[in-house]
């Protein structure tokens, strides 16, 4: 009955809104499919990156890297040499790289991997952020991006990434399946079939220029990142995917229990001698959330009940003292139907306090420890905006504008970014106007392309909710120029918005 549903659009549509606003933003990002956003992804601003200090002479495991390395260099090396005055570009860029060169290998790429996950796309490689908003590795090379984008024009390297985009898809497809059944497993195992919420993204980005043996990864606010490189083999490096696809769907639950870690806060100071990151003996919830991370992994990989003892053992030397105590509770989780998202509190709950310091007391810690893969620093000066979203991610809208306001009123984080949290706790308070504006002083002032992006999508489905089509559409449009060939989350649902008014989920009745 056409004329039915005509007649009452704009009732449904107001009370669609009245009633699911606050998860607006959650469908149109992605996860009405309830599933967490997960892409793997290569990069040409990463390849250029990697590409530009290969060239100066980073040699990593080139010897047990893909091939793919190896020729591209060689195709560089030679553009080099029958380029005209290259050495005008190529001697400042490397000797800048040769000054930053700290002798650690693995440090030296990492600090490169920071900076090339905060540019834009080529030919401008524009910093996403304010160079005082870069994590500290990266903000040390910034200095790079002239002399490495000279380079990038300057011999073509946009040609030689394309002669190989072919060849870095089949290496994506070789990676795909294990990557898809890796997460699927994860979340079987947890009971957790999502995680998501507004703007969260995990991305894999593979590029053949990095050392094989090294895999990086970073959290920056709500997004991880985990970049690898395939070897000779194409041996894949999932346990290290693993760890951080952990993080990225416990740290929320951290987050929304966060008032449950106070009790245990005195554990800190029985491990200040261990081994460990500082951050875990400064921080209980980053402390706890890695033993279970790691106890997890114990349950998950099939080894031999020795191996997985010893490295239990292993763990509680280097300060997880927690590992132990998570990987005997977890026994009891696999037989409950109860999903992590349930289960998180009391798992936490029934920590014995008082026996895990006693236990900890007396453990002899050892002399250094592996270093924690995941990056746990964010970008200088953004810790009011982080703990904004994260307490917004964990259902508490009230901090959060409290925070982003702060960050707002401070003038020392980014405005664009604290204006889109406004615009979100808005959202989550009904406040259809007060979101729309929010997300229109967001564009005014933002610089990063995802709150641009999403700002502009929002405010089209505002303008589908209220029943604007013609001023949709041009936020829809506005949205596919901001993203260009990055953000396909965004992309794609500027595209669905051109394709079709955008109609909110309609709320569940009671039955």
């Amino acid at each position: 009955m056409p004329e039915i549903r005509s007649g009452f659009l704009g009732q449904r549509v107001r009370l669609a809104f009245a009633l699911s606003l606050a998860v607006v933003l959650v469908v149109a990002s992605g996860f009405a499919q309830n599933r967490p956003q997960v892409s793997l992804e290569t990069s040409e601003t990463l390849f250029t990156v990697l590409t530009a200090i290969n060239t100066c002479g980073y040699d990593q495991e080139l010897n047990s890297s893909d091939p793919l390395r190896t020729q591209i260099r060689s195709e560089v090396a030679k553009a080099v040499e029958n380029t005209a005055r290259v050495q005008d570009v190529v001697g400042p860029m490397c000797l800048f790289y040769r000054q930053h060169q700290i002798g650690d290998a693995s440090r030296e790429l990492s600090q490169f991997v920071s900076l090339a996950l905060y540019l834009e796309e080529p030919p401008d490689f524009t910093l996403k952020v304010k160079q005082a908003e870069l994590p500290p590795d990266a903000a040390v090379v910034a200095g790079m991006v002239p002399l490495m984008q000279a380079f990038y024009e300057k011999i073509g390297l946009h040609a030689i990434w394309e002669r190989h985009r072919a060849r870095y898809t089949e290496l994506t497809e070789i990676y795909h399946a294990p990557l898809a059944k890796m997460t699927f497993d994860t979340e079987i195992y947890l009971k957790l079939p999502s995680a998501g919420y507004l703007g969260r993204q995990f991305t894999v980005y593979l590029d053949a220029m990095g050392a094989p043996a090294q895999t990086n990864a970073r959290n920056y606010a709500s997004d991880y990142y985990v970049v690898i490189s395939p070897t000779s083999g194409t041996a894949i490096k999932m346990q290290q995917i693993r760890h951080t696809y952990l993080h990225y769907l416990l740290d929320p639950l951290a987050m929304k229990n966060g008032g449950s870690f106070k009790r245990l806060e005195p554990l800190l100071d029985d491990v200040k001698t261990a081994p460990m990151d500082e951050a875990f003996k400064s921080n209980i919830s980053l402390l706890v959330t890695e033993c279970l991370v790691r106890a997890i992994e114990e349950r998950l990989t099939k080894i031999p009940e020795a191996e997985r003892a010893q490295s239990i053992d292993e763990a509680d030397k280097e300060g997880y003292v927690l590992t132990r105590y998570f990987y005997d509770a977890l026994g009891k989780f696999e037989k409950d139907p109860a999903g992590m998202r349930n289960a998180y509190a009391d798992l936490v709950g029934s920590i014995d306090a008082g026996k895990e310091r006693k236990r900890a007391s007396l453990i002899q810690f050892s002399g250094e420890a592996a270093p924690e893969l995941l990056h746990l620093a964010g970008r200088r000066n953004e810790h009011l905006l982080l703990n904004a979203e994260r307490r917004l991610a964990a259902g508490d809208p009230e901090t959060a504008q409290k925070l982003a306001q702060q960050a707002l009123d401070e003038q020392e984080e980014d405005s664009g970014r604290a204006l889109f949290i406004l615009a979100e706790v808005a959202t989550a308070n009904r406040d259809m106007d007060g979101a729309r504006t929010y997300f229109e002083r967001a564009l005014q002032t933002a610089h990063e392309p995802k709150v641009i992006a999403w700002s502009h999508i929002y405010l089209g489905r505002i303008y589908d909710l209220r029943e604007d089509r013609f001023a949709a559409l041009d936020q829809y449009r506005a949205a596919l120029n901001a993203v260009g060939g990055a953000l396909p989350e965004a992309k794609q649902a500027a595209q669905r918005g051109l394709e079709q008014p955008y109609e909110p989920p309609v709320a569940k009745q009671p039955e």
